[in-house]
């Protein structure tokens, strides 16, 4: 499992949010490049990107960022936010993203994005924002009419790369991870997908004792867990974070 670093973009800053409310940002730098030239200095095997301005319906004001990023680093990216049309998947993956998380057109036109992961096979994750068991949509500001049994039936079976399952109450908190709440969906992804599909951890995670917790678990569809703004409160040292991770202990 590994630790995967956030960049959340708005006005071409990289900033944080808490629950994901747009006017909760607070910004940690102003030059979203170098932060991502120095996750992948430190060793850093992916970064996680957010275009937080796409999620709102403001398209395009990242793009600038997102551009530099990608010819800054050579490690893989996963972007997400906003991400509701066939021809603006096309448009990131020209760029070289190599993984795009898409959700709201995941529930919404679930058609297309089945059409897209055959177009790109194992390249796209769909995004599960979980707000007291339902999947939220819009940036987080709608309920759909789906649970989660509900989105992980509906891609069974398709060639997406797996999910990134998002505990909103959590994330931005710094209150811990909700253990229960992972352990639980990681049984439902295996029960539903067997081992064919993973998923990411996002929201929540605060310090070291979260990762040691998480372990404890023995996930075995777990890939990975997003630190953000553990990292940026310098609550956690993404280097440690990784090493844990790593250990046999």
């Amino acid at each position: 499992m590994n630790i995967i670093p956030a960049i959340d973009l708005k006005n071409n800053k990289c900033v944080r949010l808490s629950k994901g409310k747009d006017n909760s940002s607070i910004i940690f730098n102003d030059d979203p490049a170098k932060q991502a030239i120095f996750f992948e200095k430190i060793g850093c095997k992916k970064i996680h990107i957010v275009d937080l301005d796409a999620a709102f319906s403001r398209p395009d004001i990242n793009i600038s960022s997102i551009k530099k990023i990608r010819n800054s680093v050579s490690i893989p990216i996963q972007l997400g936010g906003g991400i509701r049309s066939e021809v603006l998947a096309d448009k990131y993956f020209d760029l070289g993203i190599n993984n795009l998380i898409i959700g709201s057109m995941a529930v919404e036109k679930p058609h297309i994005v089945k059409s897209l992961s055959l177009k790109y096979k194992n390249m796209i994750y769909i995004s599960l924002d979980i707000s007291k068991n339902n999947v939220m949509v819009k940036g987080w500001k709608e309920k759909s009419k789906l649970k989660i049994d509900d989105l992980l039936n509906l891609y069974k079976g398709s060639k997406i790369k797996g999910y990134i399952v998002t505990d909103i109450e959590n994330d931005g908190m710094l209150n811990g991870l909700n253990i229960d709440f992972i352990s639980e969906f990681s049984n439902k992804i295996e029960l539903i997908h067997k081992l064919s599909k993973k998923f990411i951890i996002a929201g929540g995670l605060t310090n070291y004792d979260d990762l040691i917790n998480l372990k404890k678990l023995y996930l075995k569809n777990a890939e990975g867990i997003i630190s953000g703004k553990s990292f940026y409160s310098g609550n956690i040292d993404l280097i440690k974070a990784q090493n844990i991770l790593d250990s046999n202990e």
